[in-house]
């Protein structure tokens, strides 16, 4: 990212909230309510207030109902065992934390909380690029990736919600040896069991990505290979003969892959300016949830009432009442 930074931090919410659900062990309130998630969630969200200074700030989650891929595909993620109750019941609780700490809170009607972080990060790099703005994904899902450009970076979390990785358009291409703009194409030919996207059967990793440096684009390789052509030629009859065959069904990955970046979500910068949040309304947020350790930390904030240290990690034995 550039030197002079306005950034923009955009929170993936439903990937922190499942990675802080399944990373740490079950903490409940003296009511019983299970809150790990809430936990998690926060600590990663106070460290990255820490290391990022947003000056805007928006959270996406997905819409709790069908979306446009299921509509495209019923197969779209059917593979997935539902998540246990006790995790959705702690994403509102999410949602409501955020809002009182002065975020903006973003779903969708028929849209995923990438396709969300894809529009605003394009309007963002639309609206921004002439006030110095950058856009910075929080998230522990790599599909975002496709999305990196000269104004677009992420924070991928790896282990826990404390360990992360920045990506930007060079550890993009140095990790995957492709650009980002072809890491859709990428999945279109390899699929994404994860997400139950088929891809071309027999296409692996290794093939995908020769196929992409040697056309560039997926179209080019179809292109080539309906016209005959002696690039095409280079392709293995084996591999023609499945990407042939297979034509709809790659495109039709392709589809499903795309993160959005056109959904009718409202969006403006100035909508989503972050002004640092109230310390004392955090504070007492902090304690209906009966996290006390993140309320003394709030209590000795720098002014800004950012977090003058990252919040502490979790550790089993941590008594947080």
């Amino acid at each position: 990212m550039a030197s002079n930074k306005n950034i923009l931090l955009i929170i993936d919410g439903n990937a922190i909230v499942h990675r802080a659900y399944h990373a740490l062990p079950p903490l409940t309130n003296k009511k019983g309510q299970q809150l790990g998630a809430v936990y998690g969630f926060l600590l990663a969200f106070f460290k990255a207030l820490k290391d990022f200074d947003p000056k805007y700030l928006a959270a996406c989650f997905d819409f709790p109902a069908p979306n446009f891929r299921m509509e495209i595909s019923k197969d779209y993620k059917a593979q997935r065992p539902k998540a246990d109750q006790e995790l959705y019941d702690q994403i509102p609780l999410v949602k409501g934390a955020l809002k009182d700490f002065g975020a903006m809170v973003l779903e969708e009607q028929g849209f995923e909380a990438d396709d969300l972080i894809g529009t605003v990060s394009s309007l963002a790099s639309k609206e921004g690029s002439s006030k110095g703005v950058e856009s910075m994904i929080l998230t522990g899902d790599n599909d975002v990736l496709q999305l990196m450009d000269e104004y677009t970076s992420a924070c991928i979390l790896r282990r826990g919600v404390k360990d992360s990785a920045i990506f930007d358009q060079k550890a993009v291409f140095e990790k995957y040896g492709l650009y980002p703009s072809q890491l859709v194409d990428y999945k279109a030919l390899r699929g994404d069991p994860t997400d139950n996207i088929p891809g071309v059967r027999g296409i692996g990793p290794k093939t995908a990505v020769e196929l992409l440096k040697e056309f560039c684009t997926l179209d080019r390789i179809y292109d080539e290979m309906e016209k005959g052509s002696l690039e095409a030629g280079r392709i293995s009859k084996r591999t023609r003969e499945m990407l042939l065959s297979q034509k709809e069904q790659c495109f039709t990955s392709k589809i499903l892959a795309r993160i959005k970046t056109d959904t009718p979500v409202e969006f403006s910068l100035e909508r989503c300016r972050w002004q640092g949040f109230d310390r004392e309304k955090a504070a007492r947020v902090l304690e209906n949830f009966e996290f006390f350790s993140l309320v003394r930390r709030i209590l000795t904030a720098e002014p800004d009432g950012q977090p003058s240290n990252p919040p502490l990690g979790f550790k089993k034995n941590l008594e947080l009442w």
